[in-house]
């Protein structure tokens, strides 16, 4: 390498350090410049979000608070709607599960027939003997007269006892 490629380099390189010198003073001068700014952005949110929160509220005028007053309303209206399409949403999946499972228990039960009771005897359901050898029909009725005065809620309760 002759000697005047190399004095070149030198004299380029040395130009170079002292450009890159003062470049990192202006970047550090802007990035100090939007870490402020950001500083400052972050304050007002806080000091909003505690005002949205009902604190800090000493400060501001009548119509600073009517307002904030149409902006809560807002946003509330907005939750409430979204919170009701999600219901909404929500009630259609459960009558989408509801049709299938009522489906595939119509299918079940066609299903039913086809499968063989290998000699075993269904038992009438109406009517079911008990371990105790009470039928069903008498369990209901003692439970019926026993205790009306004690669960009068206006709802029925009924138990069958028995294989379908």
């Amino acid at each position: 390498m002759p000697m005047n490629e190399i004095i070149d380099k030198y004299t380029t390189h040395s130009k170079n350090l002292g450009k890159t010198d003062k470049q990192p003073s202006i970047d550090l001068n802007l990035e100090h410049s939007k870490c402020s700014s950001l500083n400052e952005q972050l304050a007002e949110a806080s000091l909003q979000l505690r005002q949205m929160r009902g604190e800090e509220l000493e400060g501001l005028s009548v119509e600073e608070l009517q307002q904030m007053e149409k902006n809560l309303e807002a946003g509330l209206q907005r939750v409430l709607c979204t919170k009701d399409q999600q219901f909404m949403q929500e009630i259609s999946e459960l009558q989408r599960k509801g049709i299938q499972l009522a489906e595939e228990n119509m299918r079940l039960r066609d299903q039913m027939p086809q499968v063989p009771t290998a000699g075993l005897a269904v038992p009438d359901t109406e009517n079911v003997l008990t371990e105790d050898g009470q039928s069903s029909e008498s369990v209901m009725t003692a439970l019926n007269s026993g205790s009306s005065q004690d669960n009068d809620d206006g709802s029925d309760i009924s138990l069958k006892l028995g294989l379908p």
